[in-house]
């Protein structure tokens, strides 16, 4: 079985389903294109891109995984939907519609697997949801890299309740770039999707590693995508400032020991550098389906790596198997 980690899936009904309620999100605008898609504006914040109908694509989807012999597929939801600006009320229902649809959607379609979305706005709210998922049959979230909206850092005291709560059940957390990186400098060149995820997420990731969350809540399952978003070639840099301040901080090398990792980097050396810096028992085939800044053929990059059968096997299969209990 092939399972590619790392896609993003908005079910056709939930579409649906947030056009009949609209109404009932007071903090949701919806922004309509000439194509007859939209976005969304949460609590009066800059309006999202319009959700792109390879979004929804099913048959699509599987002519893609069938022509990149992917067996199954690990779905979270659009980034730009989350609605974290949103009042936390409001984002407890908003979350829940998302995942009501997304577990129809992977009940019947089993060649995919389910990642729900939090209100992460609110830790107690996120607590609540995330326990909710798990007695319905999800292994975890997937979860913005700024929480409350632009700016937002994952280390919030107020958010220790959701982290309580991801380390309880076990939580697989795959943490994700969001729609704005928190930096305009990005906004040029296509830069925001080569560069500003990276930053983001290296932010996000950093302050969890240095506040002790990774080791604190050690029985949640911590993904960062696109390959770790840097971390491996910075890790000496982040070593060296704990070694200045070893009273305050937590050990970077420690906690990148027990992350888990996708193979988005889209070259060969960066991948060895992660395999090298992690290994291969951490890292898992992810291609970022379906937009463009991801890897259209994910399993390529494997072929260049010369790994073994079994190391192969680990990053496509194992590795995933494990984590997500299939």
């Amino acid at each position: 079985m092939i399972i590619d980690s790392h896609a993003h899936f908005i079910p056709p009904r939930l579409l649906d389903a947030i056009r009949d309620t609209a109404a009932d999100f007071t903090a949701v605008e919806l922004v309509h294109s000439d194509d007859d898609s939209f976005g969304f504006s949460f609590d009066g914040n800059k309006p999202t891109r319009p959700a792109s109908k390879l979004l929804s694509d099913i048959k699509g989807r599987l002519d893609w995984m069938d022509a990149n012999a992917i067996d199954l597929q690990v779905i979270g939801g659009w980034l730009d939907m989350f609605g974290y600006e949103m009042p936390a009320d409001q984002g407890c229902r908003w979350s829940s519609l998302i995942n009501q649809h997304l577990k129809e959607f992977c009940a019947e379609n089993p060649r995919f697997l389910p990642l729900a979305s939090l209100p992460m706005q609110a830790g107690s709210s996120a607590a609540e949801v995330l326990d909710a998922v798990h007695k319905d049959g999800f292994k975890g979230a997937m979860i913005g890299t700024q929480p409350k909206g632009k700016g937002g850092v994952l280390d919030d005291p107020e958010l220790t309740p959701f982290w309580e709560s991801a380390h309880r059940n076990g939580s697989i957390v795959f943490i994700h770039p969001v729609f704005d990186s928190g930096d305009d400098r990005v906004n040029d060149y296509g830069m925001n999707n080569a560069i500003g995820r990276i930053t983001d997420t290296l932010i996000a990731i950093s302050r969890i590693i240095y506040s002790g969350h990774v080791e604190t809540y050690h029985n949640a399952k911590i993904v960062v995508g696109i390959g770790g978003s840097a971390l491996p070639f910075v890790v000496g840099r982040m070593m060296r400032n704990y070694d200045l301040h070893k009273d305050t901080l937590a050990n970077p090398s420690k906690a990148l020991s027990m992350l888990y990792y996708d193979t988005l980097v889209h070259d060969s050396s960066a991948l060895a550098l992660l395999i090298k810096t992690v290994g291969v028992d951490r890292i898992m085939l992810g291609s970022d389906m379906p937009f463009p800044i991801g890897d259209p053929f994910p399993r390529k990059i494997l072929d260049k790596m010369g790994l073994d059968l079994v190391d192969r096997n680990k990053v496509e299969n194992g590795v995933a198997k494990n984590l997500f209990g299939l």
